[in-house]
């Protein structure tokens, strides 16, 4: 009897493996071929302009300086503030932010904030903190495909965009989660080397203010926003009589008065963001399909189509590199005709995405064949930002990466900017960055600089990108 019994709870814990595992690799298992209203509509002449537009862009390579901008523009807020992000936890910099909104919120000023299903359920369900900014009557937040275990085939349709908006006046997007990792200086056991742009609209609160970009990314907001799988994260104001919501409203309130002494400058309202940003042409967000299902390749499309138009140059840089036969010939065929084509990728040894380093290994032959310049990173710290160049005048940052989650799975963004001045700031930020590279020649081998120190990575782990990547192979797609 005890055998039966045993066997019969490994049936049917079997089947609720392969229940969830085949339920959620479902909407994804077939790769689906770009859409075509894409092809249709893309225009490479569509995003060069020769006038100069009426947003300036600036980007922000250090989390000092993202940190420092988004309580900037947030403290400078009159009527609302708009934050998107894949990721958001408890922690030094989220209370920074948390305490400048709930004082914005205290003085009328409209919120929404958009969150990850995962994060909202792993990180903020949990935590008093969120719920207590939740519970204010200005302030709505909202998770983006709530987990649900019993619907696997929701669970891996995840919103990966950043992006923070207010009034009419800048956004900044980029890679950047929302926590220590990512914002401030604060002491974090790791940290990531990311980019964003900040885009400014010297046309706010004047009639042609709808011409910036800023509006692009605002109707994005409000599409995802409005969609039938985001939920409202505890939007009740009577949770403000439970003790520990009012523990956490009075923590947010000393915390803004203490980040004001400690950080004065950050709430200067004469900070002249014309003169720290650089002239652009045309800007233009390229976004992908925002469903939670399996997704048509639109975004690689989109920026791969533009470097076919390079006569130059093209320099990639994105923290890992997954991809699948399309995305290889396309990258080849870049590679055929462009003179100068370049990608740097975290090396294994230095990132941090455990799968993705799995995967590279074993396919790390197949983008060497595509021809492309390969170079790998092994300067310290993981770098996160996804960035692109195209010649000497347009430039692309954003939150997608090179590989096949972002690819097919996840929402993305990036925001294509022709700026001739703000495309060399890009290159020089890159060379910084590609100084600390050795470049890959074959599957094998490198060129390796005197300087670049490479890490030691224990035997177990090396065991274990090599046992995990073969596990991998029937669903790359989560890569």
């Amino acid at each position: 009897m005890r055998i039966k019994a045993k066997r019969m709870i490994l049936i049917i814990v079997v089947c609720i493996v392969v229940y969830l595992v085949a339920g959620a690799m479902g909407p994804f298992i077939k790769y689906k071929d770009v859409s075509s209203q894409t092809a249709e509509e893309f225009r490479a002449d569509s995003f060069r302009s020769s006038e100069a537009g009426t947003d300036r862009a600036m980007l922000l390579e250090t989390s000092e300086s993202a940190l420092e901008h988004r309580i900037r523009l947030i403290n400078g807020a009159k009527t609302r503030i708009i934050l998107s992000t894949f990721d958001m936890r408890n922690g030094e910099s989220t209370k920074d932010l948390l305490s400048v909104i709930w004082h914005k919120a205290e003085e009328g000023v409209k919120v929404q904030i958009l969150v990850d299903g995962v994060s909202g359920l792993i990180r903020m369900e949990p935590d008093p903190l969120f719920h207590a900014v939740a519970s204010h009557p200005n302030i709505q937040i909202k998770i983006y495909n709530p987990v649900n275990p019993l619907m696997p085939w929701k669970t891996q349709g995840r919103m990966h965009d950043k992006y923070v908006i207010v009034d009419d006046s800048a956004y900044i997007l980029g890679g950047r989660n929302t926590f220590d990792y990512f914002l401030g200086d604060y002491d974090s056991k790791n940290k990531s080397l990311d980019r964003e742009v900040l885009i400014y609209n010297t046309a706010q609160g004047e009639e042609n203010s709808g011409e910036s970009s800023l509006f692009q990314v605002e109707a994005y907001f409000n599409r995802v926003w409005n969609l039938d799988v985001c939920r409202l994260f505890h939007d009740d104001e009577g949770q403000q009589k439970k003790k520990r919501i009012q523990k956490q409203m009075e923590l947010l309130e000393a915390r803004y008065q203490e980040l004001r002494e400690k950080q004065e400058g950050f709430f200067d309202t004469v900070y002249d963001y014309t003169a720290h940003t650089c002239a652009a042409n045309r800007i233009r967000l390229v976004s992908g399909p925002i469903g939670i299902y399996g997704k048509e390749p639109d975004i690689f499309y989109t920026l791969t189509e533009l470097m076919k138009q390079a006569q130059e140059r093209v320099v990639i840089h994105t923290p890992y590199v997954v991809t699948n036969d399309y995305m290889n010939e396309t990258l080849a065929e870049i590679v055929d005709t462009v003179p100068h084509v370049k990608m740097v990728i975290n090396s294994v040894e230095n990132g941090d995405n455990f799968v993705a380093s799995s995967d590279y290994q074993y396919h790390k032959k197949d983008v060497v064949a595509t021809g492309i310049s390969l170079y790998e990173y092994d300067g310290g710290l993981s770098t996160h930002g996804k960035s692109l160049v195209i010649d000497n005048d347009l430039c692309a940052v954003g939150s997608y990466n090179f590989d096949l989650r972002s690819t097919y799975m996840d929402t993305e963004l990036m925001l294509v900017i022709q700026s001739e001045e703000l495309t060399q700031q890009l290159m020089e930020y890159m060379g910084d960055i590609e100084k600390d590279c050795r470049m890959v020649v074959d599957e094998k081998n490198y060129v390796v600089p005197d300087h670049v120190t490479v890490a030691k990575v224990p035997f177990l782990k090396r065991f274990a990108w090599k046992v995990v990547g073969l596990l991998l192979q029937p669903f790359r797609v989560l890569a």
